[in-house]
């Protein structure tokens, strides 16, 4: 049952206050450093307001395993206590972004370990970012690859990506969103071909399915996808977290019930100083000076 536009806007006004809160908490939190194991960190743009997130095991096409996903988990809550970082890209090391989950550690697992451990879990992390994320994917999304890259806000791929859904051909099925968040964007029968077969997709079928919302040349993809997220990084960081609510409530709710609920979200930034500042700017020609307040 979708959940009522009251008790959205509650939940998500929370976040946004919280994430308002946790940015004047923290500075320069980020850990660009030799920190993580499985993932590499650093700050781009002109601004250093990016956060770029490599998936560092290229020799495993960088398999997901219980150490990327910590540290990716870790990486991704320093992002967002940083008040630097206005935007954060996830990509892969080498010739995959990620080909899917790592086997050997699900092999020998059983049903009642899955259970009581709650596994996968903990994967959600990136679903659960405060922040707008944007998936580079560069090469496989594969099974785990593809769920991870599905949890980001906007797909950009490299015309040498492929996607898919092959937990079929291990005898077992997407276990972190792939069989829900894959139909609600593609619809339920290219879900359901590549769910059943495991085929793949090419990134422009990706493209013309509006998995991906955009295909560059491979060269060009983290370019671009730097470019994209300082875009977006220069934007009042509060209205930012107020759109990405408004967006993902229309997956959670009733279109009714959406619009009420964006409407309240509207209503709540005329509570805001950089509301305020952008039209200001807006009437006398220049360029908004966001202060995040």
């Amino acid at each position: 049952m979708a959940l009522s536009a009251t008790k959205l806007l509650r939940s998500n006004l929370f976040s946004s206050a919280k994430l308002v809160g946790t940015l004047s908490l923290h500075s320069k939190y980020l850990n660009t450093g030799d920190s993580y194991n499985f993932i590499k960190v650093e700050k781009k743009g002109a601004k250093n307001n990016v956060a770029l997130i490599y998936l560092n095991r290229p020799d495993a096409l960088n398999a997901l395993n219980d150490g990327i996903i910590s540290d990716l988990t870790i990486a991704l809550d320093d992002a967002q206590k940083d008040d630097d970082i206005g935007a954060i890209i996830i990509t892969g090391s080498g010739r995959a972004f990620a080909a899917g989950a790592d086997i050997k550690e699900m092999e020998n697992k059983t049903f009642q370990e899955c259970m009581k451990s709650g596994f996968l879990d903990h994967w959600n992390s990136v679903a659960k970012c405060t922040k707008p994320t944007i998936a580079a994917v560069n090469g496989f999304a594969l099974g785990g690859g593809c769920e991870l890259a599905m949890m980001c806000d906007i797909i950009l791929a490299s015309d040498k990506a492929k996607f898919g859904q092959p937990e079929i051909k291990l005898g077992t099925i997407p276990g972190a969103g792939g069989t829900q968040r894959l139909t609600r964007v593609v619809g339920k029968s290219l879900a359901m071909e590549m769910v059943l077969t495991g085929d793949h997709i090419s990134a422009n079928e990706a493209l013309a399915a509006g998995l991906a919302s955009k295909v560059y040349p491979a060269d060009d993809l983290l370019n671009k996808a730097i470019k994209t997220a300082e875009n977006i990084a220069s934007k009042s960081k509060l209205i930012v977290a107020m759109a990405k609510d408004a967006v993902n409530t229309a997956y959670e709710t009733t279109l009714a019930e959406g619009i009420k609920f964006e409407k309240k979200i509207f209503y709540a930034t005329f509570a805001t100083d950089d509301r305020k500042e952008g039209m200001t700017a807006f009437v006398n020609k220049r360029e908004a000076e966001f202060k995040d307040q």
